[in-house]
């Protein structure tokens, strides 16, 4: 059965239950939610500017700007930048909130209608949609790329399910599971693509199909391929950037295992409830997989591979699998041990579903978990809440040229955002007395203005030195430099009247990532023509 309006009104409803504190309170302002917001309201200026796809946030660190768009997947910034174009900045958050547990209601009940009853699978819907990890992330963290990218994993476990049957398809659809991860959210994407690799292993020990793992390895490449347009410039453009502090001390995998305690009250606060929470969670994930082992024989497969992919991410949050961080390729990106609750949620809401029939006992348990996410907003860590006048003094700060704090793993290698001055002048002399300067544009990707000097003399920008930067003095290319300790842009003219143009250019790897993707949709688009010439090819005359 489809999912018809009414179905999809309670998946709405769920949603809508989430973000009403909204309304009473303003809006959580959780550990990344200036990020996420400065990052909408910022796209959305470039927009303006005629830039479709933003690659430096000009207005970051105070004006002096960084390459964050680069680095972090746009599909979160472009929804939230869209939803700002429509509507009030101080509605956007909870718009976008409700939205993206809307996908991930649907993507459950698109995976559970394959085998549950229809009441079954539109409360898997609803209690995935509104899982005690999704309340901490609106509530205490603010990591709404996090969020989108939760819709994915249920599609992942569905069509690899489907691989034995109709491997073609799937295959494809899982190609664009994985881009999709890799446009969302890196830390998730790293997860998805190992959950990806044991699902397909267990699959494919299964049915004892070698074929299984050769798609999945196929859906992994083809994915990376549709998504090169980003990730090319990032693997091309982290030794431009301080990204290492991406593995600063507080975030890295060994100081967020469950109930780990470091030398900061903040970060033990919240650790704790992430951790309580997470404890509840598995302690009722095993009951209900004890419960539902009568599903094991009805749905073998589905049933293992829950069982495989919850243990394994139930592992990963405790300092057992320290080894696992530091060897497994790039999981140390994943940062928060704690972040595979998107995995371990998703048999939450499955396994719960299938153990117990009685919605007063669905109800209870469900009780149960909001009453220890109360437990810790009274008892352990509250939430914080910026009202309307919070939102609109970030709005209006960007919108005067303040500018906002940025993000210290996207500076520019040799740039200091701590040393620089929130006040200083766009363009400044060595002197002041030694020129004046006409500005004629400055806008996100392009600086133009008249500089008139008494002497040869270093231009000292309001903007950070990137190699991106193609800067021009009278029709002329010519070499900028980075001041030291600050790692502004410096631009060596002449005496007399210099017109300067500094310019963000397309460089080799957008281009290369660019190509490689168009590549990878032209493939994507010819798949069915390949296969129904297959099926030709192999019919019988």
């Amino acid at each position: 059965m489809p999912l018809t309006p009414w179905l999809f009104l309670l998946i709405l409803a769920a949603g809508l239950a989430v973000v009403l504190p909204f309304l009473l309170w303003g809006n959580p302002s959780g550990h990344d939610f200036e990020f996420h917001l400065n990052s909408w309201i910022d796209v959305l200026s470039q927009w303006r500017h005629g830039i479709i796809y933003p690659q430096w946030a000009w207005q970051a660190q105070w004006g002096y700007g960084e390459a964050r768009f680069i680095f972090y997947p746009p599909a979160s910034w472009t929804l939230g930048a869209f939803i700002g174009a429509l509507l009030p900045w101080f509605l956007v958050p909870a718009v976008y909130v409700w939205i993206a547990l809307t996908l991930s209601g649907c993507a459950m009940f698109l995976l559970a209608r394959n085998w549950l009853e229809m009441r079954d699978a539109v409360f898997a819907a609803m209690l995935y949609a509104v899982n005690p990890y999704y309340l901490l992330i609106v509530y205490w963290r603010s990591a709404f790329a996090e969020l989108l990218a939760g819709a994915l994993f249920p599609l992942l476990l569905l069509y690899v399910l489907r691989l034995e049957c109709d491997d073609r398809r799937a295959a494809l659809a899982l190609s664009l599971i994985v881009a999709a991860a890799w446009l969302t959210n890196i830390p998730a994407a790293v997860m998805l693509n190992y959950s990806l690799a044991l699902l397909v292993l267990v699959a494919a020990w299964f049915h004892r199909s070698r074929r299984i793992f050769l798609w999945g390895v196929f859906a992994v490449v083809l994915g990376a391929a549709l998504a090169a347009f980003f990730l090319v410039p990032v693997a091309a453009e982290q030794k431009w950037t301080q990204i290492a502090q991406v593995l600063s001390p507080g975030v890295r995998p060994q100081d967020n295992f469950l109930f780990t305690l470091l030398a900061d009250p903040d970060h033990n606060r919240f650790n704790l409830s992430v951790s309580l929470v997470a404890a509840a969670e598995m302690v009722l994930l095993a009951a209900a997989v004890f419960y539902s082992r009568r599903w094991r024989s009805r749905s073998p497969l589905l049933w293992k591979e829950l069982v495989i992919w919850a243990l394994a991410a139930g592992l990963l949050m405790f300092s057992i699998t320290s080894l696992a961080w530091v060897f497994l390729p790039k999981l140390r990106f994943v940062q928060l041990p704690w972040r595979w609750l998107l995995c371990v949620n998703l048999a939450f809401a499955l396994f719960v579903t299938m153990a117990w029939r009685r919605w007063l006992m669905r109800g209870l348990l469900y009780g149960i978990m909001l009453t220890m996410v109360a437990v810790v907003w009274n008892r352990v860590q509250p939430p914080w809440w910026d009202a309307k006048l919070d939102i609109a003094e970030m709005v209006e700060n960007q919108r005067t040229w303040i500018g906002y704090e940025g993000t210290d793993e996207y500076v520019p290698v040799g740039a200091d955002p701590y040393e620089v001055k929130h006040d200083a002048p766009l363009v400044r002399f060595a002197e002041p007395e030694e020129g004046s300067v006409k500005m004629e544009k400055w806008d996100p990707e392009t600086k133009l203005f008249t500089a008139h000097a008494t002497r040869a003399d270093l231009l000292t920008l309001r903007l950070f030195n990137y190699p991106a930067w193609k800067v021009e003095v009278n029709g002329r290319i010519v070499s900028a430099q980075s001041k030291e300790l600050t790692g502004q842009m410096l631009i060596p003219i002449e005496a007399g009247e210099n017109l300067v143009r500094v310019t963000f250019i397309r460089t080799w790897d957008r281009t290369l990532g660019g190509a490689i993707s168009l590549i990878a949709v032209v493939f994507v688009l010819a798949f069915p023509a390949q296969q129904k010439l297959g099926k030709l090819g192999s019919g019988s005359f």
